[in-house]
């Protein structure tokens, strides 16, 4: 390099430590240019541009860098950050660790080879990452609260609670305290998990604090508070889907289905290729005694969707419910059979074909089909009282009497037991978005 190059060069590295980003670029792209086999121009022009948000172009130089100077952590270091911001992990894990190994004792290369080990699906060497890191700056709650996530995604709740516990309660920012919930979530204190949560989103009324406040009344059943404030996160964020599923859900599990049933058809409408819309929406549906807004949308998606063997049946129950129309019952069947054949299985399928035999009077044509339900789903009273009246139209009084009595049974139990829709809440969660 010329006396007048390294001149230029030294002024410009001065310029960029002082934070003249743009005094310092063009000397440094020129003398990188010039002197591709340069570190010190190399790492400082690739660092630059990484400061200034255009990681891609950073990238080369970083990369060049590394390469030119394989014993320099900050070079592997820098890197390993470049890569992590493109979501490139294993590259970014391999060159973070080769930093670490350098130099184990900065705290910055742990924290972010800890990102990337979290982001890599590798919660216990993240833990370990963070927790190296945490040491080295003990008062950093933002790195405890990274450990303390890392902890909780590798299933150690209570490692997790004893590395939040320094923090004073002055410092717990909201997002320590959603984290905190969590934990106590996954620890079955309910009551600590809401309160923490509740802290979370009196400060800070975001619509990740305000869902998973209403999720946790939701996953204990509470539906009331829930519903309250999934109301309330919709005034403040009206696009918010999740939002909108829990507040359905809720409904849906006190048996307010009049009022489920337009939330899940409203949802079907923002996405129409949504199963589990479609699906809930459905047994909404199928459990009214009268038709809401929104069933007839289950026939349009029955038939983008000829395979799936569920929202067919349930497209047809919710015809049976608001017509006895020729032509509509036309349509049912050719639904109903089509469940049937996807889905041989399908109780429900073979429940709705007895019905809508029983509508045209084909009693004795019912029978197969509700047979097949009872036979698929025993515990099913309505099936039964079906049969029964199947049974009782063709003269087989005895056959219709045991019918009868175990409707009764089945009924009775249906009473005592808790109400299925309440432990169905959990799958629904499980698959919502």
């Amino acid at each position: 390099m010329t006396p007048a190059d390294s001149t230029a060069l030294r002024r410009s590295l001065d310029a960029y430590d002082r934070g003249d980003l743009t005094g310092a670029e063009p000397v440094l792209n020129q003398i990188a240019s010039r002197y591709p086999k340069n570190y010190e121009a190399s790492e400082a022009l690739g660092s630059l541009y990484a400061e200034s948000g255009d990681v891609a172009r950073a990238l080369p130089f970083l990369e060049s860098a590394a390469l030119l100077a394989p014993r320099q952590p900050i070079a592997h270091a820098n890197l390993g950050a470049a890569y992590l911001k493109l979501g490139r992990n294993s590259d970014a894990i391999l060159e973070l660790r080769t930093a670490a190994t350098l130099d184990p004792h900065n705290r910055a290369t742990l924290s972010n080879l800890g990102q990337a080990l979290l982001t890599d699906k590798q919660p216990a060497d993240a833990a370990k990452a963070f927790a190296e890191a945490s040491q080295i700056e003990p008062d950093n709650w933002d790195l405890r609260y990274n450990w303390a996530v890392a902890l909780l995604d590798g299933g150690d709740a209570l490692k997790a609670a004893n590395v939040l516990a320094p923090i004073p309660n002055q410092e717990k920012q909201p997002q320590i305290e959603a984290l905190l919930g969590e934990i106590a979530e996954k620890q079955g204190k309910f009551q600590d998990a809401v309160e923490h949560l509740q802290l979370a989103a009196k400060v800070d009324p975001s619509e990740p604090n305000l869902y998973f406040l209403g999720l946790e009344f939701l996953k204990h059943w509470t539906f009331e508070p829930a519903i309250k404030i999934f109301e309330f996160g919709l005034q403040r964020y009206p696009q918010s889907e999740r939002m909108m599923l829990g507040q359905g859900i809720a409904r849906y599990a006190m048996n307010d289905l009049a009022l489920a049933a337009p939330i899940f058809a409203q949802l079907l409408d923002r996405n129409p290729e949504s199963a589990l819309y479609a699906d809930l929406l459905g047994r909404s549906c199928t459990l009214m005694p009268d038709m809401s807004k929104g069933c007839e949308k289950l026939e349009g998606f029955a038939e983008k969707h000829p395979k799936n063997a569920t929202v067919a049946t349930y497209a047809a129950a919710s015809i049976l419910h608001r017509s006895n129309h020729p032509e509509d019952l036309v349509v049912a069947e050719k639904l109903l059979d089509q469940a049937i054949a996807l889905d041989p299985k399908l109780p429900e399928a073979h429940f709705q074909k007895g019905v809508l035999d029983q509508y045209q009077t084909l009693w004795k044509q019912s029978i197969p089909e509700l047979e097949a339900a009872v036979e698929l789903k025993p515990e099913s009273s309505k099936a039964h009282y079906r049969l029964a009246l199947a049974y009782s139209h063709t003269g087989q009084k005895d056959r219709a009497q045991e019918e009868i009595n175990l409707q009764k049974k089945y009924s009775e139990q249906e009473k005592k037991v808790l109400d299925a829709r309440l432990k169905e809440v959990r799958t629904f969660l499980v698959t919502g978005p």
